[in-house]
């Protein structure tokens, strides 16, 4: 049995914890209080000492502001925070009465270990990169079923301890991954890329829906389920249906992050900056279609007027989850907010509920979550998954199920627009299918 220690047992750490605690002794140190039934949770210094392996889970932060729930792309580019990371490395230091084989899981830019991490540690350490493919709300399924395992070493060589953590993820691994070996810079840059490729990916697909919303004639999924399909020479079907913009805690900040590299490094381009100016332009195309629909012709003033407010159905950064780090309801949001409308959050697991008066007259919603396109395969996995589709076709008209299963009535005249583009007709109700434009131009 290996005795493993996490340092950092938060959103993330304590999910990947309790995993390795299936087949592992697993004690875990968080600065803030935490409770397990599968893990020991102790101070530093038990964690450190009896661990022969340590895992650093620790965040690394943007500043206020940077996180992509509001436009960003306009800021001074900056990188990560590192302070925790160095904060667990001196903890460890300084508690170790022997050598431990130690694991940083944090997201961080190429070359950050090299330059900022591994002359803090004492040299009787040995120091892995090992970056996960987790997300908020699978963290379990997504830990134990990844498509590769990213692990890092000073010299890229599959040297003695790699091997032995390639050994500790067979014990728990539920697939069959790949293992991909690599110098520490080379793992970071796997993992920050891999990210970036699934903003392109749907800021691409969120282009061509705006792209069939210009043109006319146009349903966006018959475009993109095309493209999905051609494996052979540019990409699989993941990420490929066009909806909200790209969201969470890692992938608009790791954009951000890769701005500042481009800067630092005197690049002399910076395909960043056009993926998260294209996130906040197709976030205000939105907006600014659900404000259409919101509004009347005031023939005095020759201007369009308010009329209904804007209810967004999803204010967390993704369905069955309360974290709005990174939201892209709330980027959406926000330009309605600024354009001066009447706006709405409808959110279990955030809190939010509109007024009953909003609710029981016309309104224009916005669907902005889909627990089956996001989770797809994953969904039975979520631990809040309740009901067992998101949008149906009901018993009662004028009504859907929301996010986790209950249902959200609309008052007679309201108007839903479905990003995602699989709500049914609802009598008394006028259902748009956002990017899907066949016979209108």
């Amino acid at each position: 049995m290996k005795n493993i220690g996490f340092i950092g047992i938060g959103k993330l750490g304590l999910d990947c914890a309790e995993v390795m605690a299936e087949k592992f002794t697993v004690r875990g140190y968080d600065i803030y209080p935490r409770t397990s039934d599968l893990i020991k949770v102790c101070g530093i210094k038990e964690t450190v000492n009896e661990s022969e392996w340590i895992f650093i889970a620790v965040p690394t932060p943007h500043e206020p502001g940077y996180d992509g729930s509001v436009p960003s792309s306009h800021m001074t580019p900056k990188d990560f925070g590192h302070d925790a990371v160095k904060d667990a490395i001196a903890k460890i230091n300084q508690y170790a009465t022997s050598p431990k084989k130690i694991v940083l899981i944090s997201t961080v830019l190429p070359g950050t270990t090299r330059r900022h991490f591994i002359n803090l540690l004492d040299k009787q350490h040995q120091f892995l990169y090992n970056p996960y493919l987790i997300a908020m709300g699978s963290v379990k399924w997504d830990m134990a079923n990844p498509e590769m395992v990213m692990i890092g070493t000073e010299d890229g060589n599959w040297n003695g301890v790699a091997a032995e953590l390639v050994d500790i993820y067979k014990q728990i691994m539920q697939n069959s991954p790949r293992y991909e070996i690599g110098t520490w810079d080379e793992c970071e840059a796997i993992k920050i890329f891999y990210n970036t490729f699934i903003s392109a990916k749907v800021g691409l697909v969120n282009m061509i829906q705006d792209f069939a919303m210009k043109i006319g004639n146009i349903d966006v999924d018959v475009v993109t389920d095309a493209l999905a399909r051609s494996t052979m020479r540019i990409m699989g079907p993941k990420y490929m249906t066009a909806g909200m913009g790209d969201a969470g805690a890692c992938h608009p900040r790791d954009n951000i992050a890769l701005r500042w590299m481009a800067e630092e490094l005197d690049l002399g381009y910076d395909l960043f900056d056009a993926v998260m100016l294209s996130r906040e332009v197709q976030a205000e195309n939105m907006a600014k279609r659900l404000i259409e629909l919101a509004s009347d012709y005031h023939p005095t003033s020759k201007s369009m007027v308010p009329s209904m407010p804007i209810i967004i159905v999803g204010k967390a950064y993704k369905p069955l989850v309360p974290y709005e780090t990174g939201s892209s309801s709330m980027l959406v949001g926000h330009y309605i907010d600024k354009a001066g409308y009447d706006l709405h959050y409808y959110d279990e697991q955030t809190g939010d509920v509109p007024p009953s008066d909003i609710l029981s007259n016309p309104a224009v919603y916005l669907l902005a979550h889909n627990p089956e396109v996001t989770y797809g395969d994953q969904l039975d996995t979520v631990p809040n998954w309740y009901g067992e589709h998101n949008v149906t076709d009901c018993d009662e008209a004028l009504s859907v199920k929301t996010g986790n299963g209950s249902e959200l009535s609309f008052a007679p005249n309201s108007i839903v627009v479905d990003p995602w583009r699989k709500t049914p007709d609802i009598d008394g109700v006028s259902v748009i299918h956002y990017g899907n434009t066949r016979g209108a131009k």
